[in-house]
């Protein structure tokens, strides 16, 4: 599968995940979130930003949605549980997001 972003071609899996991780940019993940019917606020490029600093920084991790839970509370100054998340990612935060980041897809089982 394949979608266009700005004139190039870029490869994804059956799922919609990239297939290459260096063809990330921000306009592809607007692309992705688009097609997933989101629309990216500064609390969805946040939670993007920690999961790409989290795969990239610190050898492949892809945090669970209650590790997203906790990392975000302390970033955004505020208790929030994961019906937040999921209010801005519905497919699953850790999955979507994760997909949107530009990560590969995770094999974990379950979100928490």
């Amino acid at each position: 599968m394949a979608m266009l972003v700005d004139g190039k071609e870029i490869e994804t899996t059956e799922t919609g995940f990239l297939v290459n991780a260096d063809d990330w940019n921000e306009a592809v993940a607007e692309v992705i979130a688009k097609e997933e019917n989101i629309e990216l606020t500064e609390k969805h490029w946040d939670v993007i930003n920690y999961l790409r600093t989290e795969f990239f920084d610190n050898r492949g991790n892809q945090p669970n949605t209650r590790s997203m839970v906790k990392d975000m509370g302390k970033k955004w100054g505020e208790k929030i549980g994961s019906k937040d998340l999921f209010a801005l990612f519905p497919g699953n935060p850790s999955k979507q997001a994760g997909r949107i980041a530009g990560l590969p897809e995770s094999r974990r089982k379950g979100g928490y």
